[in-house]
């Protein structure tokens, strides 16, 4: 029987660019790689997933992101660790090719689609993982044959850095702060409705200011959107995301659709009262009236209403900031860690099962 740390790992993430899959990607492989797990990053070349990793003592492979390339570079593990949905058919052909069983997370809940490629890449994985139940749901609906897990994404214990975080403070002395992290994305995140709403109260509650962290490609549209505002702020791609958590007095996120928002166990882990959609699985984590307060896709008008409740209650903002730190110690890098691990011995041990029955 294989112990944990005799397993090899293929982890394979080809985005393009660094988003929260991309973190709680690096958080896991960070965490395994303290455990003396050994381990290959298979990520896009010229991508900065790789970049980030370079100190991490873990081997990296360049691909372009084709199956073919994806397939060749995870020849010689044991197991295969795919972090995105464009990658499994690389997994699926190495699986044809060898045998290696591979595990994929599914963060997001949109629809899968339908091809007889898809079904048979989904039913080979040894595992599809979701990181929340409504996300399963999604998977299940495209093929009860898949066999799924719910893992959920952790909190990525983002540091502060006490000066910098005062230095964003200083820089809206006196205002109440609205803080957003997340990528332009008008589509999924909905940072429209942010900008509709800073809109409706710059003359009413000019103590309230809006800072959105974070780069795109819906940027200069949503720029465009908020021309002429002076209590909104664009703060871009930045690097101290710890920083500006720290400085936010709550914390926004209407998403369209979400797998679960692991950006907001960040916001949790420091003590920001939430205001939230109802997508996805954010609901597994934003309790609405414990740590936070859930509103309907694309209404405005609700996040309005509690971006106003939670500014003239800074007891409830406290109530509520301080639900949240609690909740989000049950979703660690290190719970995340130890389920993950598990499935991976789980997996090598089926397939040593299967070659043994074929050599009887």
């Amino acid at each position: 029987m294989s112990t944990a740390s005799s397993i090899t790992v293929a982890h394979v993430n080809v985005a393009k660019g660094y988003r929260g899959g991309e973190r709680q990607t690096e958080l896991l492989i960070r965490e395994l790689a303290g455990r003396g797990i050994g381990q290959r990053l298979v990520a896009r070349r010229g991508g900065p997933l790789a970049e980030r990793l370079g100190d991490s003592g873990v081997k990296i492979r360049l691909v372009s992101g084709n199956p073919l390339g994806v397939a060749a570079a995870t020849g010689g593990v044991d197991v295969v660790h795919v972090h995105e949905g464009r990658s499994v058919y690389g997994a699926y052909l190495r699986a044809l090719m060898s045998r290696t069983p591979y595990i994929l997370t599914r963060r997001v809940d949109n629809p899968i689609g339908e091809h007889r490629l898809a079904h048979a890449a989904y039913r080979h994985a040894f595992r599809v993982v979701a990181v929340a139940p409504q996300v399963a749901d999604v998977v299940r609906r495209f093929d009860p044959a898949v066999r799924t897990d719910v893992i959920h994404s952790s909190g990525s214990s983002l540091p502060v850095d006490p000066v910098r975080s005062a230095a964003v403070r200083e820089r809206y002395r006196g205002k109440l702060i609205v803080g957003h992290v997340g990528a332009l994305d008008n589509r999924q995140k909905g940072q429209e409705f942010i900008i509709e709403v800073a809109r409706e109260l710059e003359e009413s509650h000019p103590d309230l200011h809006f800072l959105l962290v974070g780069g795109g490609d819906d940027e200069i549209v949503l720029k465009r959107q908020a021309s002429g505002l002076g209590n909104v702020t664009f703060a871009g791609f930045v690097d101290n995301v710890g920083d500006y958590l720290a400085a936010f007095d709550m914390f926004v996120l209407p998403s369209r659709r979400e797998g679960i928002g692991s950006i907001l166990l960040d916001a949790m882990e420091h003590r920001l009262p939430i205001v939230a959609s109802r997508v996805g699985g954010v609901p597994e984590i934003v309790h609405d009236g414990d740590n936070g307060m859930l509103i309907d896709p694309e209404r405005p008008d609700q996040l309005k209403a509690r971006i106003l409740s939670l500014a003239a209650d800074p007891e409830l903002r406290r109530r509520l900031g301080d639900t949240g730190h609690r909740i989000a110690q049950d979703f660690t890098a290190d719970v995340m860690c130890r389920k993950y691990l598990a499935l991976y011995e789980a997996a090598v041990a089926a397939r040593r099962g299967r070659v043994e029955a074929l050599g009887r």
